[in-house]
């Protein structure tokens, strides 16, 4: 860890979002001038960490932030964590590596400045609030077998926070998880490799955990996080059964494909038996959604007729 950000974690370690902490205290706690701390504080802000300032009082956090505990990560996954406070993207820095990582391989970080969601949008990543992730995984029988994978995915980290009592959950095809209705975590896969041997696979995924205001004003539709709930996970260990539950998941996928899946996807679906649009440039597809078939593909109903689907986004918008 580099001076830059020893400094600022100590400070952040410091601060509570219930009392003021004086800036003299912080200064000798972490044995830096006042000044250092005041720039020190002035620079979090510009990460996007909300922090209340009051002259006579100190500083305060707006809101909880949950941090994750390095040490805790790197203890309890079994495979290699890489594990940072900064970085342009997780899942730029794993497709980077894919020669030197192994199956299970993940990269973790607090802020991303570059993050990415599908169809090259912005992934709003401020410091701390939120779960950035990307798993390395290898398929040795190439890119056409990573057909559904994104909806795998999401079936693992539905079944991951409904056992850390997150309710109100549900899917969006191919790679939104919802909670009541509104977005809380994407998943972005990206493939390099061939289509009929081995492929490298990093999948990334985003949950929101505490949302700051500021940031709540960056993103263009409806969106939730953790807040509401009557104790919030915690984010180290939420994160660890992520990671475990996605390679139980990863290895029945390689062995039996999508089909095992497929009604644990059919029982969270927001949108089945919905009329709804499927976005594909440069047409739209208009019709009823009966969920997806065994190769993950969605299934729109037209003038009687099932159809199956590998591309698009589904949308609502225009279809009601």
């Amino acid at each position: 860890m580099n001076e830059h950000w020893d400094k600022k974690a100590q400070i952040i370690g410091l601060l509570d979002h219930t009392e003021f902490i004086s800036g003299e205290i912080i200064a000798q706690q972490v044995g830096l001038s006042r000044t250092a701390v005041n720039n020190h504080i002035a620079q979090l802000e510009t990460y996007g960490v909300d922090i209340f300032s009051v002259k006579g009082k100190g500083y305060k956090l707006a809101k909880q932030l949950p941090i994750f505990d390095k040490s805790k990560l790197v203890n309890n996954i079994e495979n290699r964590c890489f594990y940072f406070h900064e970085i342009e993207s997780t899942n730029a820095f794993m497709l980077q590596h894919a020669d030197e990582l192994k199956n299970g391989d993940i990269c973790i970080a607090e802020y991303q400045s570059a993050g990415r969601g599908r169809r090259g949008r912005q992934w709003v990543s401020p410091y701390g609030q939120h779960v950035y992730a990307s798993l390395f995984w290898r398929l040795n029988q190439g890119m056409n077998a990573a057909m559904g994978l994104s909806l795998v995915v999401a079936c693992s980290i539905v079944t991951s926070l409904k056992a850390f009592g997150v309710d109100g959950l549900g899917v969006k095809w191919p790679n939104d998880i919802y909670r009541d209705n509104k977005k809380l975590a994407g998943i972005l896969i990206e493939l390099s490799g061939h289509s009929i041997d081995e492929c490298h696979l990093v999948i990334g995924f985003g949950i929101n955990m505490s949302m700051s205001e500021q940031h709540a004003e960056q993103i263009d539709q409806p969106w939730s996080d953790l807040t509401s709930l009557n104790s919030m996970p915690d984010k180290t260990e939420l994160l660890t059964a992520i990671h475990k539950q996605l390679k139980i998941d990863l290895m029945q996928f390689e062995a039996e494909g999508m089909e095992p899946f497929t009604s644990q996807w059919q029982e969270y679906d927001l949108f089945y038996d919905k009329q709804i649009n499927l976005l594909m440039a440069p047409n739209n597809v208009t019709g009823t959604c009966k969920g997806i078939d065994k190769q993950g593909a969605v299934l729109l109903e037209h003038n009687g007729v099932i159809t199956s689907y590998i591309g698009g986004e589904i949308s609502l918008r225009g279809s009601e």
